[in-house]
């Protein structure tokens, strides 16, 4: 007759060797913070092309110009999320040294954004203020691209502005 175990020694259910950190997990954050990094940038880098830029090089945003009032929410919906995934990504940056170095000069750019949204979603950006994300995007890519970190444009779900 045999029996299983199920784990009722004491000693070795109460060691608190499992929850001790080793260097691979070290590893493991660095490369989740890349990871996460690339995809916030790329979502803002989508965002912000997408529904910012190109519109205003199209002439969507110009009084009179057809849909401009669905152009200018998308656009200010676009410059919150922006705003929102650049702020993440810097956070993401804070888990990688290299990375961290490459962005931290940014922030303050970043910050710059934070109103830009409205803004827009206003009609009363003009070519300083969508030139303002077009730099700061192509900034966080560069930091990216310099530290390992490739940011890609990744267009985000009109659900995924709003929510």
């Amino acid at each position: 007759m045999t029996t299983a175990a199920c784990g009722s020694d004491d000693e070795a259910s109460t060691s608190g060797a499992a929850a001790t950190p080793t260097s691979s997990s070290t590893f493991e954050q660095q490369k989740l913070a890349k990871t996460r990094f690339v995809a916030n940038a790329g979502l803002a880098a989508g965002a912000t092309y997408q529904w910012i830029v190109k519109p205003y090089k199209a002439g969507k945003f110009k009084k009179g110009a057809d849909g401009r009032t669905f152009a200018l929410v998308k656009a200010g919906l676009a410059g919150a999320f922006t705003y929102n995934r650049l702020k993440a990504a810097v956070n993401n940056a804070k888990g990688d040294p290299l990375l961290s170095k490459a962005v931290a000069p940014l922030s303050a750019g970043i910050d710059s954004l934070k109103d830009l949204g409205t803004k827009l979603r206003k009609g009363e950006a003009g070519d300083a203020d969508v030139g303002a994300f077009e730099k700061i995007i192509n900034s966080v890519k560069d930091a990216g691209k310099s530290a390992g970190a490739e940011v890609v444009d990744k267009v985000p779900s009109t659900s995924q502005l709003g929510g």
